[in-house]
């Protein structure tokens, strides 16, 4: 017996729509999630919506669920959390996290849903997918005790790396960005904050998430001699260009990429799995629910991207809620 589902698709660049979609009956070891909550990250999804992923990368780019191809028509997004309905007596009426894009319902392996603890409330774990990006950034990039460490940029990467180097012992951590907006962020936190003119100099560690040219440049200049810049922006099919003349060599400082997509090599013998629960179990923290920032519902998703994806609806991760009905 197949089932109704509504799907979120992005039908040409900058344009959605929601589509109708049959699921079929659940099979052996096979779950049927009904959704509670999805999130839109600001970050890779606009760049999807406004149909800006490069050529080179679709292979690269494609979420574990994806439907179509890029630009589109596509059905993209991986920050989904539901109720499970049928399946394993395991996991039946379990709250779980799944990389799925937005849609009402949906059928996967029982392999593909993480179960939520208890201590963390539905909505706040559709932030379990940027928390594990800043899991696997701080996994690359191993602060010490006492570092002095900047995030440029408080976007939900960035804000998501903030929130969990508060956590580390005698660092000096700094959110650097230029909305002043971001303070609260920051205080909600618990680390300083500064425009990227005022930021403290002399660190021995920059995590840069602005996505932008300046970011980058700024995240230099901030280093102490032999410091390091984990780039953890995507920047699309944008060109970046550095100042890699000057004092990069006699500081001889480095410029180190992190990406969610490859467990980091520092933690070799940890699975996706283990990145992912890890990351939800840090979720427990009422703390990031400063990290989401805006809200709709699943109908609105067709007006509500276009002004997400060009800035108009200011938001770090929106929440995008489903009725009971869904």
């Amino acid at each position: 017996m197949k089932a109704a589902a509504r799907a979120f698709w992005l039908r040409s660049p900058g344009e959605g729509e929601i589509r109708e979609v049959a699921l079929g009956a659940p099979g052996e070891d096979e779950v049927l999630v009904r959704s509670l909550y999805s999130g839109v990250s600001r970050g890779t999804e606009t760049l999807v919506f406004r149909g800006q992923v490069p050529e080179s990368q679709h292979a690269a780019m494609r979420a574990p669920f994806q439907e179509g191809d890029f630009p589109g028509p596509v059905k993209y997004g991986y920050l989904s959390v539901g109720l499970v309905e049928e399946g394993p007596a395991a996991l039946k009426g379990r709250t779980v996290f799944c990389l799925y894009p937005h849609q009402t319902r949906y059928v996967v392996p029982a392999s593909a849903v993480t179960v939520v603890p208890d201590d963390v409330p539905a909505r706040r774990a559709v932030l379990a997918g940027t928390v594990e990006t800043a899991v696997n950034a701080l996994w690359d990039a191993a602060p010490l005790v006492g570092d002095r460490i900047a995030v440029v940029g408080g976007g939900m990467v960035g804000s998501s790396v903030a929130a969990l180097l508060a956590r580390f012992p005698g660092v000096r951590v700094q959110l650097v960005d230029a909305d002043p907006a971001r303070a609260r962020t920051a205080e909600a936190l618990g680390v300083g904050f500064a425009s990227p003119a005022d930021a403290l100099g002399d660190c021995d560690l920059v995590v840069h998430a602005s996505a932008t040219e300046q970011g980058l440049t700024r995240s230099l200049e901030l280093l102490s001699a032999e410091g390091t810049v984990l780039e953890l922006s995507w920047y699309g099919d944008r060109k970046v260009s550095l100042p890699l003349g000057e004092a990069f060599h006699s500081r001889r400082l480095v410029i180190r990429s992190s990406q969610v997509g490859t467990v980091s090599p520092a933690r070799a013998n940890r699975s996706y799995g283990d990145r992912l629960g890890l990351a939800l179990k840090l979720l427990a923290d009422p703390a990031l629910d400063a990290l989401i920032t805006g809200e709709s519902a699943f109908e609105e998703l067709p007006e509500v991207m276009p002004g997400l994806a060009s800035g108009e609806i200011p938001a770090l991760c929106h929440l995008v809620r489903y009725g009971k009905s869904a």
